[in-house]
């Protein structure tokens, strides 16, 4: 009989510190589920760049390759991101952002699948938020 992995949080200085309620992300076994990320400087916890939906992607998916990273996988081992966008209007700009960083970080040329959502955030100055789920040998 083999024993389960043990579930484990992750953390990492390179990411926003957590709300109290939930981890950063959490491993289990090869699999990781990175918690949804904003926009925000993880050394001030300021959210930056308002009204620029491209800027905060990029910044955003920053936040994500951190805990994947600190989970011991890289970003090439994400298999799904979820997009979380309080405007369609956004879309356009967030997917060019999003392609240029996914490309950049993922040399394999497998993109990871993704779901874009419309909805309501947190945070008056989020316009996106994004979390991952990748799989690690």
């Amino acid at each position: 009989m083999t024993t389960a992995a043990a579930k484990t949080p992750i953390s990492t200085p390179h990411a926003p510190a957590p709300a109290h309620t939930f981890h950063q992300g959490v491993r289990k076994g090869p699999f990781v589920q990175v918690s949804g990320q904003g926009p925000v400087d993880p050394e001030t916890g300021e959210y930056l760049f308002p009204g620029d939906v491209a800027a905060q992607t990029a910044r955003t998916l920053e936040n994500v390759r951190a805990i994947v990273e600190a989970s011991g996988a890289s970003f090439d081992d994400v298999v799904m991101l979820r997009v979380y966008l309080t405007t369609r209007d956004d879309f356009a700009a967030m997917n060019e952002a999003y392609g240029a960083f996914v490309a950049q970080h993922c040399p394999s040329g497998v993109l990871p699948s993704r779901t874009t959502v419309m909805t309501g955030l947190p945070r008056e100055e989020m316009l996106v938020e994004i979390d991952a789920f990748a799989i690690t040998d």
